[in-house]
């Protein structure tokens, strides 16, 4: 094993720990604090951290992002193979492709949740805390954030299937 393939694997795992870790927290710890606080304490407090976490969410994107690809050609894999029928069929392949898509999806619903939705339930929060409108927001925020958490797994699991195979 090269010392840059090295570096490369762990350079990925580490952004993967920081971006799955800290998902988790804000679902475990942060959201659950949360609702102990007033709502207008609370969504500051969540404004604050989520702001920052997406920072540190967006840069291990870009870095899994750009060690997968150097991984997956370490390991042999090339654009043609995603036109090969017996790489496509194979186990390996499969579940390439099935962590790409996911990858996609999350990097879709991140964006949604980080830019979109997320500031538009909290400025609703600020606005008026007890709304209805302000509850439906931030449900549908939570659970794009949650689902997020739930997909982040699903790409672990399938990250350590490409490298050990399925059981």
């Amino acid at each position: 094993m090269s010392a840059l393939y090295f570096a490369s694997v762990w350079i990925h795992v580490l952004s993967a720990i920081a971006w799955i870790g800290g998902m988790l927290f804000l679902v475990l710890v942060v959201v659950p604090w949360m609702r102990t606080q007033d709502r207008a304490t609370g969504a500051r407090f969540l404004a604050e951290t989520g702001r920052r976490f997406s920072k540190v969410g967006w840069v291990a994107f870009a870095l899994l992002f750009a060690t997968g690809c150097f991984n997956l050609s370490y390991r042999g894999v090339t654009l043609d193979s995603f036109t090969d029928p017996r790489w496509l069929g194979s186990s390996f392949g499969r579940t390439v492709i099935a962590k790409l898509a996911i990858f996609a999806l999350v990097l879709v619903m991140s964006a949604v949740h980080d830019f979109a939705h997320g500031p538009r339930a909290l400025e609703e929060i600020r606005r008026d805390p007890g709304s209805a409108r302000a509850e439906v927001m931030r449900r549908r925020a939570s659970l794009l954030g949650r689902l997020n958490a739930l997909l982040a797994l699903v790409l672990f699991t399938l990250g350590v299937a490409i490298v050990r195979g399925w059981p």
